[in-house]
């Protein structure tokens, strides 16, 4: 019995500090935040998607008009050395096609540029809402008394009373009316003068 005893006490001690430390923790208060909406329907955040779609569509329309005529080139060259029948191509038919394929090199290093400017302008664009965004998510959380902010995506359900989605999208629309949808040059490094 007084084993008992002593192991039931044993047992009681030890679940009073987790009690109490579970007492000690304050109640999570969670907020929901839908930030693809956010990022696609605020005021700036509209007005630079469009300006990047143009900017995809002038892209694609330059690397057609950059493919258009090496096409119509290279049936040129194929149709001269089709009619060779097997025959070695004089130097002149050897040097067009090797401007053909340095002409080609060109044209896919533009585009390739190209690509590259319209992604670096895309994350350009992300950043600019981002650094906007970051305090916005402190402000709503501490108007609203939440200490925990999750994506609406990162959760299977939730409430609309704790969806601030709203909240986050009037802050943001206020504070940024603008956005730059060209990524400065990159900095380049610096050079040793000798």
């Amino acid at each position: 019995m007084k084993r008992l005893l002593i192991t039931a006490s044993l047992i009681a001690s030890a679940a009073i500090p987790a009690a109490a430390q579970a007492q000690a923790l304050p109640a999570a208060v969670v907020a929901v935040v839908d930030v693809d909406r956010v990022r696609t329907t605020c005021n700036a955040c509209k007005t630079a998607i469009a300006t990047l779609q143009s900017q995809a569509t002038a892209q694609n329309n330059r690397a057609k008009a950059l493919g258009a005529p090496l096409d119509t080139e290279k049936q040129s060259i194929q149709t001269a050395i089709n009619a060779l029948n097997g025959k070695e191509p004089d130097a002149a038919l050897k040097a067009r096609a090797n401007a053909f394929e340095t002409k080609v090199q060109q044209a896919q290093e533009e585009v390739s540029r190209g690509q590259q400017q319209l992604q670096a302008n895309q994350q350009y664009i992300i950043k600019q809402i981002d650094d906007k965004l970051n305090p916005i998510f402190s402000q709503v959380m501490q108007r609203r008394g939440a200490n925990i902010l999750l994506e609406q995506g990162a959760t299977l359900a939730a409430a609309s009373a704790v969806d601030v989605t709203n909240d986050v999208l009037t802050a943001l629309n206020a504070s940024l009316t603008t956005i730059q949808t060209t990524a400065p040059a990159p900095a380049r490094p610096a050079t040793q003068g000798r």
